[in-house]
């Protein structure tokens, strides 16, 4: 029998018959090691103070949750009898109640934790592990996000994009420190705007006029290292920001110099000339993205994948979004990442129902996860639809919620949690806070046990087809460059798959390089492809369509 961490002795005092609280600590100790004694409601003092003297815990749990008053009385009187008994100083002794109540119960300094109802189960399995978090520093939380990924589980990362439009970093930075002290994010994501992207090295293009459009406006070292400053409190959540989609590895180096960027996010088609968010044409965009890659391979960096949702936003069919997935697993291995965020966004596009969403993210999981092995670790991230939330701000909450369910469902390690402010205004610090206090919410209700919503035979019918229709897209693309070795890692290749409308989305129409010739219409929930008069075309259609056009 293997050895506990010690024991808790645990009771509803005095004349409280409430045991809710008190036993979901009780089963959160036994999960972490601890052998629990629960003496039970309206316990008297007397009663309690036998128990401790017998079992000599390591740990005093007391809860009472009526009349702050008369908690004021019997927490006094039990301060003087464990002094009595010898256990002041010998065990950790922690009090749980209702607001008001934990209020008084922080009056008495032989109390060490005081919980009110408003802690995680993350926060109080860090504190029974000796972590409690007012002597917490950085090397209390893990400062590597595969490190923080296994100290959390079963609990998901949560992370949230932030980034104040302004003139200044000002307010970006009181917003993180906020934030971080808050504890309720593990990761901060920069939300920077397009001139710190892009213009970073290269001041004379930046555009006064546009400075904080979109996000904080970075312009050096010294801004980027006071960001990360701003985070050092709470429970030191990580920080990373956007890549550059310009000078891609010395913005790399300076990311990870300054605020040790976490982990790097990229794309294999996208932020270049093509969608307008860099200034590289489509082929060169593929190099300097796969060399990017490399170079976080190299240093041990995970790197996340933001490939699929990039196709999905433009309404592709569902098969051009699997492809992306396997092409970027593919590449990612291929490039030397060790550790590979494989992102899914769900409800993108918003078209999308529920079962369908499911489905293709089974789908893109199962095609990227044939790659993994020992030195190819996939951590699956997930998000709410960039393009989903509506606008009224009740139903965005409401939206959040169901959508983080539905998440939860892939057993994710991070929650990218997309704030329910999005299609109104950029989230402030507040409204971070409230909706990262929502998904924790749910993360908490569906780790107690949900149905199973992944074995739903229409969602695994779906999946399956989606699959099969993926392998030949790729072996289509395959044959594309069957003059060169790799041609799935070739850019020429990858472009002109792009170009020949094999990897094409609705809203590419009039791009340079792509024909955004395909048309897609949400039938029984799945964007799939259809003809001008809107009847379904399959993906051996598509592809002869498109093939016989180029003959």
């Amino acid at each position: 029998m293997s050895k506990t961490k010690g024991k808790v002795v645990a009771a509803s005092v005095g004349d409280c018959v409430h045991v809710a609280g008190v036993t979901r600590f009780l089963n959160i100790a036994e999960d972490q090691g601890y052998e629990t004694y629960f003496t039970g409601p309206a316990t008297d003092l007397e009663t309690f103070m036998d128990a401790i003297v017998v079992h000599q815990p390591e740990v005093i749990g007391i809860s009472y949750r009526l009349t702050p008053e008369n908690a004021r009385t019997l927490l006094a009187e039990l301060g003087s009898m464990l002094d009595t008994a010898g256990m002041l100083g010998k065990a950790r002794i922690f009090f749980g109640g209702t607001p008001p109540v934990a209020a008084v119960a922080r009056e008495f300094e032989y109390i060490d934790l005081v919980f009110s109802g408003e802690e995680s189960p993350v926060d109080i399995q860090a504190i029974l592990r000796g972590d409690p978090p007012q002597n917490a520093d950085e090397l209390t939380f893990p400062q590597s996000a595969v490190e923080r990924i296994r100290w959390k589980a079963p609990y998901p990362l949560l992370r949230h994009h932030f980034g104040i439009p302004a003139q200044s970093i000002v307010p970006t930075v009181e917003g993180i420190a906020q934030i971080a002290a808050a504890k309720v994010l593990d990761v901060i994501s920069l939300g920077a705007d397009q001139d710190a992207q892009e213009n970073f090295f290269r001041p004379w293009q930046q555009d006064l006029r546009s400075k904080g459009a979109g996000g904080v406006p970075f312009r050096s070292e010294n801004d980027l290292i006071e960001l990360y400053d701003a985070s050092r409190r709470g429970n030191f959540p990580l920080l990373r920001s956007y890549s550059g989609t310009a000078d891609h590895i010395r913005y790399a180096d300076l990311l990870v110099k300054t605020i040790r960027n976490s982990w790097c996010a990229t794309s294999l088609f996208w932020f270049n000339a093509m969608d307008g968010r860099g200034p590289s044409p489509l082929a060169q965009s593929l190099q300097e993205h796969q060399d990017l890659m490399r170079w976080h391979g190299e240093r041990n960096i995970p790197v996340e994948g933001n490939e699929t949702y990039h196709w999905g936003m433009r309404d592709a069919p569902d098969v051009v979004a699997c492809a992306a997935g396997y092409l970027y697993a593919y590449n990612a291995k291929k490039l030397g990442v060790r550790d590979y965020i494989l992102t899914y966004m769900f409800q993108s596009p918003p078209q999308l129902s529920n079962a369908m969403d499911l489905a293709r993210a089974l789908a893109i999981i199962e095609l990227s996860e044939q790659f993994a092995d020992t030195d190819f670790r996939i951590w699956k991230q997930v998000r709410t639809g960039l393009l989903s939330h509506p606008v009224n701000m009740v139903r965005a909450r409401a939206h959040l919620a169901q959508s983080t369910m539905l998440q939860m469902a892939v057993e994710p390690h991070i929650i990218h949690i997309v704030g329910y402010t999005e299609a109104n205004h950029a989230a402030s610090a507040d409204e971070v806070i409230e909706s990262a206090l929502i998904v924790q919410e749910v993360v908490e209700t569906a780790l107690r046990g949900n149905p199973n919503m992944t074995v739903d035979p229409i969602v695994q019918a779906r999946k399956e087809e989606l699959i099969q229709e993926t392998h030949l897209l790729i072996d289509a693309i395959r044959k594309l460059g069957e003059d060169v070795e790799d041609p799935l890692s070739n850019p020429r290749v990858l472009a002109q798959a792009v170009a020949l409308g094999l990897m094409d989305a609705p809203q590419l129409v009039n791009n340079v390089y792509a024909p955004g010739q395909v048309r897609t219409h949400s039938i029984g929930g799945a964007i799939r492809t259809v003809d001008t008069v809107g009847k379904p075309v399959s993906e051996i259609e598509r592809q002869e369509t498109i093939l016989s056009m180029t003959h």
